[in-house]
């Protein structure tokens, strides 16, 4: 028994045809029809019923398929791990981020990645977290950073940090006079602005009202914390932001931060696909993250 015969019955229980099975596996349909009858002889049973217009996988054939599937899937698998001997000579690294996180946090982790491992090649995909999340459950990218909790079943992750979720406020509202933490029952008759469905970020900053037992004004949107954080301080409105914004001032129009009494916080993960093998180049990203970014 061949690798290369699982390949073709795979190929031919999921076409259910000889011709398209063998255009997919580019050969002749001759050679697919004689490798198949000789695995069949091998074994000893039949894996597929033949007709006059269609083929359809016997009892057997649907045991031996299935198994098959696991067995290539192994076969890819090791040599992803034989790949990683070398990988921290070479390598490429598909990195899924927030906008949030990519415009704050990235800028801190990637140049000292990159110093330490010249070779790996980072490639940067900043989405909304619903499109991250089926971008990598279905393998465009090998990790993403996103904050709990995750919506795609098909998906797991590694902690990263837990960071607190903080208060903007125009410099001019009442509340940025006072230096004591804010209780969030205070905010039900304020106007906030707010990130757009399917940021992940918006639906904590309505939670946190929620649990306050309250529904939050929304007033503006925008997919972008920057506009968000320009409109708190032009006076349109307060908002829940993460505390790494504070990191520095952005422009010469900046909101004023106040903490929140409960302390809430948002948990920074590295998210991939369930099953995923993960690579010493991801390992080393993740440690160079934690390094880099540590908790407030």
């Amino acid at each position: 028994m061949e690798l290369r015969q699982l390949q073709y019955a795979l190929q031919i229980a999921i076409e259910k045809n000889f011709s398209r099975a063998a255009e997919k596996l580019h050969i002749a349909q001759p050679s697919l029809s004689q490798q198949l009858s000789k695995l069949e002889k091998e074994l000893g049973v039949l894996l597929f019923q033949r007709t006059t217009n269609s083929v359809e996988v016997t009892h057997a054939g649907s045991q031996f398929v299935e198994k098959a599937q696991k067995i290539l899937d192994m076969v890819e698998q090791l040599k992803q791990e034989m790949e990683d001997i070398s990988l921290m000579r070479k390598g490429k690294l598909v990195v899924g981020s927030l906008p949030i996180t990519g415009a704050h946090v990235l800028p801190l982790v990637l140049p000292v990645f990159q110093a330490r491992y010249p070779e790996i090649e980072i490639v940067l995909v900043e989405e909304t977290t619903a499109n991250l999340e089926h971008l990598t459950g279905n393998g465009g990218a090998d990790i993403s950073l996103l904050s709990l909790p995750l919506g795609d079943q098909s998906l797991t992750y590694e902690p990263l940090m837990d960071e607190e979720i903080i208060l903007a406020v125009p410099p001019q509202h009442p509340l940025a006079q006072s230096s004591a933490p804010i209780e969030i029952g205070q905010l039900k008759d304020e106007p906030f602005i707010a990130l757009k469905k399917g940021q992940g970020f918006r639906q904590i900053a309505i939670e946190l009202c929620n649990d306050a037992g309250f529904m939050p004004n929304i007033v503006f949107e925008s997919s972008n914390i920057e506009t968000v954080q320009s409109l708190v301080a032009a006076g349109m409105g307060i908002a829940f932001v993460p505390q790494m914004l504070t990191r520095g001032r952005w422009s010469e129009l900046s909101p004023i931060y106040r903490s929140l009494s409960s302390k809430p916080t948002r948990t920074l993960v590295v998210a991939y696909r369930k099953g995923r093998y993960l690579s010493k180049a991801v390992i080393k990203f993740m440690e160079t993250f934690r390094e880099v970014v540590s908790p407030s």
